[in-house]
């Protein structure tokens, strides 16, 4: 048995890992894009190693970091199955149609070809349910709780050995997602360790961070930006603040939805949320119970979708000249394009903006310069002053922090008997390797 790591390995973003176990058979787990500093380091996403043997692919989920370099490989030539969830599969063609248009290519019809390729190739499978495929290997896909969808494998190769691969591991407190599932065992587990060197803040926490905010921007008259991702963050934001909505109705006989507006612009995000609501069979159990009561907690009176590139312009403009409270959901979660940027243009440079990050932000993005506290900013290759006030709500983190992976770790029935961290950074890793060392694990 031997691991090969083609990408976050001595980083977080471009997860893509190899698996052989004989020298001419091996699995692909992920295909992912490199991102931020990552990127510099590794600045062509072409394949650059061979995928002669490998007999199919194992896709955790679909955040571009671990799927944006699809593309590349079936350009040179793969064409085994893709094993995923049923959410990864319904979800991935929205994901790489995005991903096609900003890194590869703007044809239409070779998006449609692409995106018949990959439908050709994946095959979804059920959670918990052990699978044979080539190779004489078997595969089980257990719920990771990182976005709808995401995937834990279980993989048990011809001589007994199981080896099991983590994904992006949830914080388990994400009410729209199932916690991570328990492993019986694991002779190897690759686990993440993005989060490995802090704690996150409590549910409560950062509920009462998240309605504060939506108070301040109440009382500042003006902007409140929150760069998002499409997939997973803009979905529990939605929630959340449904539910801080109608807790103030009913405690203080008043309602903020018609002071406040709520807005949502990015198609793509508009578009998954739409799919969100059509997989609710695969939600968490707190929100299964809400379903009981409100069928649509992702939907609310003051929310606004913006569509078209003229309407966010519109909005843009209207935001600026008439100076009204508003929460502004874009993307790109980085920073790094998308319709943020151009919120940010607009308003970063007033102090009554607030800008308020609620997921990881790699190094070297903008999201990240903006975050650590930059007097300024480039933005589409302009320096732009910093004089909004920035936040971090880190309760919102789709990731486990350092308690959370030790915790998902010692619920091994079976302890592991080795443990290989990738998708971190150095200091995360090495702080989580020097935690799990510390409680007896064999880190490699």
């Amino acid at each position: 048995m031997k691991l090969v790591h083609h990408g976050a390995h001595e980083g977080v973003t471009g997860s893509c890992h190899q698996l052989f176990w004989e020298k001419d058979q091996s699995l692909l787990v992920d295909c992912g894009i490199f991102q931020g500093d990552d990127a510099r380091a590794n600045p062509n996403p072409e394949i650059n190693f061979s995928i002669r043997g490998i007999v199919g692919m194992l896709l955790t989920h679909v955040h571009v970091d671990h799927v944006g370099r699809l593309p590349y490989l079936i350009a040179a030539g793969f064409d085994q199955p893709i094993y995923c969830s049923f959410p990864t599969a319904k979800l991935l063609p929205l994901v790489m149609e995005d991903s096609l248009k900003i890194g590869f290519t703007r044809s239409r019809n070779l998006i449609k070809r692409f995106q018949s390729k990959i439908g050709q190739l994946l095959r979804p499978l059920p959670y918990r349910v052990w699978q044979e495929i080539p190779g004489g290997v078997k595969i089980r896909l257990l719920p990771a709780g990182h976005v709808l969808g995401s995937t834990m494998f279980e993989v048990e190769l011809p001589d007994g050995k199981r080896v099991v691969f983590s994904g992006d591991l949830g914080s388990g407190n994400d009410p729209l997602l199932r916690a991570p599932a328990t492993l019986e065992r694991a002779d190897l587990l690759v686990m993440e360790s993005t989060y490995g060197d802090r704690l996150h803040p409590t549910t409560e926490d950062r509920q009462k961070t998240l309605e504060d905010l939506l108070r301040k921007t109440l009382e500042d008259k003006h902007v409140t930006i929150i760069p998002a991702f499409s997939l997973g963050r803009t979905q529990s934001l939605l929630y959340e603040m449904n539910g801080i909505f109608e807790r103030i109705q009913a405690t203080e006989s008043r309602s903020l939805m018609k002071q406040v507006d709520v807005i949502v612009d990015s198609p793509l995000a508009s578009r998954f949320t739409s799919i969100y609501k059509s997989l609710q069979e695969y939600w968490g159990i707190e929100a299964q119970k809400l379903l009981t009561t409100d069928d649509q907690p992702l939907v609310f009176e003051n929310l606004t979708t913006v569509g078209n590139h003229r309407e966010h312009r519109d909005i843009v403009n209207y935001l600026s000249d008439r100076q009204l409270p508003a929460i502004v959901i874009a993307g790109s979660g980085m920073c790094t394009g998308g319709r943020v940027v151009n919120y940010l243009k607009q308003f970063i440079g007033n102090p009554k903006t607030d800008i308020v990050f609620v997921g990881y932000q790699a190094g070297g993005t903008p999201g990240n310069n903006i975050r650590r506290g930059s007097d300024w900013v480039r933005l589409d290759g302009r320096r732009y002053d910093v004089h909004a006030k920035v936040h971090q709500i880190h309760g919102y983190s789709a990731h486990a922090d350092q308690a959370g992976l030790i915790r998902f770790v010692q619920s091994i029935s079976e302890p592991p008997q080795q443990i290989r961290l990738v998708h971190g950074d150095y200091q995360p890793k090495q702080i989580l390797a020097e935690q799990l060392t510390e409680r007896g694990y064999n880190i490699i």
